[in-house]
C-alpha cells in the first residue's frame, strides 16, 4: 500500500468505535433483561468521568477527575440500558450511588472470567492524570492478558 494515501471521507475509526461501544450496550441489556450476570461473568469498566452525559457523585469526581473504572460483579443494582448510555447503582466504600454513563464515555471493557477485552480510543488526545483504582466494594480479580482482547486505535498519518 502506498504511503500517500489521502485522508478518508468517510469516518470509518468512529463508526469502529461506535460498532464497539455497541458491543458493551447488547451485553448490558442482555444482563438487565435476565436479571444478574451468568456463571462467572463479571465486568470491569473504565470510562472518562468528565464526559459528555456523564452523571456521576461530585466526590468521585474530585476522586477520580479523568477515568475511574467500575465493576460489576456482586454489588450492583438498578441498571439500565438505553441505546446510548446506561445507569446503575453501585457502593463506594459502603455508600451507595447512581451512575449514568453513555456508552462514548467508555475507554475500556473486560471481562475477566472469559478474558474478553475491548479498549476505546480516548476522545481527547491529552495524557489521562494518574488516578487510584476504584473502590466499588468489588473483589479485585487479577487476570491474564490473553488473546481475546480487541484494541482499537486509529491514528491518522501524518
Amino acid at each position: 500500500m502506498s504511503e500517500d494515501l489521502p485522508d478518508s471521507l468517510i469516518p470509518y475509526d468512529e463508526i469502529v468505535q461506535e460498532a464497539l461501544r455497541a458491543v458493551v450496550g447488547r451485553v448490558l441489556g442482555e444482563i438487565e433483561r435476565s436479571g444478574g450476570l451468568p456463571g462467572a461473568h463479571h465486568f470491569y469498566i473504565t470510562f472518562k468521568t468528565q464526559a459528555a452525559g456523564v452523571d456521576i457523585p461530585r466526590h468521585l469526581v474530585e476522586r477520580f477527575p479523568d477515568e475511574m473504572t467500575i465493576v460489576l460483579q456482586n454489588k450492583f443494582w438498578d441498571l439500565k440500558v438505553s441505546d446510548d448510555a446506561f445507569g446503575v447503582s453501585l457502593t463506594f466504600n459502603q455508600v451507595a450511588a447512581h451512575l449514568h454513563i453513555p456508552f462514548a464515555a467508555i475507554t475500556a471493557f473486560v471481562d475477566p472470567a472469559v478474558n474478553f477485552a475491548l479498549q476505546f480510543q480516548a476522545q481527547a488526545d491529552i495524557a489521562p492524570e494518574p488516578h487510584e483504582e476504584a473502590e466499588n466494594d468489588a473483589p479485585q480479580v487479577m487476570t491474564e492478558d490473553g488473546s481475546n482482547v480487541v484494541t482499537v486505535d486509529f491514528g491518522k498519518k501524518k
